[in-house]
């Protein structure tokens, strides 16, 4: 693949287009609070589901429901009144059901739907994780839904839809993001192969923590740092696991997402030097974590993206202060340098001593579809084939979708159209939400005796 320097003169319209959806009043669809509205609502929904997500999902929530009762169902309400434990999360189950079932934003459910599906099916499927047993906790991908637009994009993981039964994440996004806020989406991976994937494996989480403390003590960084990290893995690993699962437009995305988003909440439109008692390190250590990140996979223009992220992340330099404690930046961006590597690289016992970078990476065929048989299909006026290329997957189109945004005078609206446009004919043949009993259709595979390329085919 020919090497041209990636084209990002576009990124401070597509952070203002984050500013606008961010600064939207759609708070989506009311909260089901009334007990016996809601079981209709769920029972009319149940056939919407495939059979997996029904036996897996829906019977198991409607179970605890009707466990529950009325009386049980308003005690849980009345608890968390800010909806942001038990009944933020039994509410944000409901609707991953209902929202399905209803057809609530249709287009872009379905594709948000296939982009989960697909990050998960990435790090899930048997080909890309041979040598490593099934996940102890969940096995199918997240449900999505639209809401809470002040709280951004989050997923529940399964360990905490577990309490109602289930057997999947929930990943939330605000409903202004299923017409504007492109780089938004470039955040999924983040969500669903991050945390989802890190709570999905007992024990995964803790091995990552621990080496990347012991890596920094070892480098003789302190200040803090060792415990900073380590205590933050959870958002510090998820983003690595995007990065490995959407390439360097999930880095990218994040410099021009987290930009947008402090703008529209009051601040200026850079990252963030300051990181207080926040379960996410500083806006500053992410970005140099996302250059390092991309620096390590495996296509040939990982350098020019990483010092493309890398030189952005400088443009927003200022003090870095931990906690309180101010940190040069020198130590700063080599603690990122050694946070990346120690979770690229780490070989966990949970994982049967394999390492996230082995089980993912984006390669040179990956950045050649994003390039090559994307861009140009976002980018043009005419119809949308119904059949792609084999090997063409939704990490893939929203990655194509994010470059193509960052390009000089990019219309950023069609190509966020044309992008849902193409992720909702995918979801639309994805096995795992047909009539069949389908976990991960990447496993859907054939093995060849003999693979026929043609002669002298390299």
């Amino acid at each position: 693949m020919p090497s041209t320097k990636p084209d990002i003169s576009n990124l401070k319209r597509c952070t203002e287009d984050v500013i606008k959806a961010a600064l939207e009043s759609d708070l989506g669809p009311d909260d089901p609070t009334k007990y016996n509205q809601l079981r209709d609502r769920l029972e009319a929904s149940r056939d919407k589901l495939p059979p997996m997500y029904r036996e897996k999902f829906y019977e198991p929530f409607v179970n605890t429901l009707d466990g529950l009762g009325e009386s049980g169902f308003t005690n849980i309400l009345l608890n968390d009144p800010g909806k942001t434990r038990g009944a933020g999360l039994m509410l944000d189950i409901a609707h991953s059901i209902i929202q399905n079932g209803e057809d609530y934003n249709k287009i872009a459910t379905d594709s948000f739907q296939e982009v989960c599906s697909d990050l998960y099916d990435g790090f899930l499927s048997a080909e890309d994780r041979m040598g490593v047993e099934p996940p102890d906790k969940g096995v199918i991908s997240p449900l999505v839904k639209w809401g809470r637009p002040d709280d951004g994009p989050y997923t529940w993981p399964v360990d905490s839809t577990s309490i109602f039964g289930c057997s999947a994440a929930v990943v939330n996004v605000p409903p202004a993001h299923a017409r504007a806020g492109l780089l938004a989406w470039a955040a999924l991976g983040h969500e669903t192969a991050g945390h989802d994937i890190l709570h999905a494996d007992t024990g995964l989480s803790e091995e990552i923590s621990n080496a990347v403390r012991i890596a920094l003590e070892n480098q003789g960084l302190k200040d803090g740092l060792p415990e900073y990290w380590s205590s933050r893995i959870d958002e510090t690993a998820s983003d690595v696991c995007g990065i490995l699962n959407m390439g360097p437009a999930a880095g990218i995305g994040l410099i021009g997402y987290f930009r947008g988003l402090n703008k529209a909440f009051g601040g200026e439109p850079k990252l963030r030097n300051n990181g207080g008692l926040d379960p996410h390190p500083a806006d500053i250590l992410r970005g140099y974590l996302a250059a390092n990140t991309v620096r390590l996979l495996s296509f040939g223009e990982a350098n020019d993206w990483a010092q493309i992220i890398e030189s952005e992340t400088n443009n927003d330099l200022s003090s870095v202060i931990l906690e309180g404690k101010k940190i040069t930046s020198e130590k700063a961006k080599k603690s990122a340098q050694i946070v990346a590597s120690t979770i690229f690289n780490t070989k966990a016992e949970s994982l049967e001593n394999h390492a996230l970078g082995e089980i993912q990476n984006w390669r040179d065929r990956d950045e050649e579809i994003v390039k090559d048989k994307l861009i140009p299909l976002l980018t043009s006026v005419g119809t949308i084939p119904s059949d792609l290329a084999e090997g063409i997957f939704a990490a893939h189109v929203v990655a194509a979708a994010v470059e193509a945004a960052l390009c000089k005078d990019a219309d950023i609206s069609s190509i966020f159209s044309r992008m849902t446009g193409i992720l909702k004919l995918m979801h639309d043949k994805n096995p795992s939400w047909g009539p069949l009993f389908v976990r991960q259709p990447g496993n859907i595979y054939r093995h060849l005796v003999y693979p026929i390329f043609g002669p002298d085919t390299k």
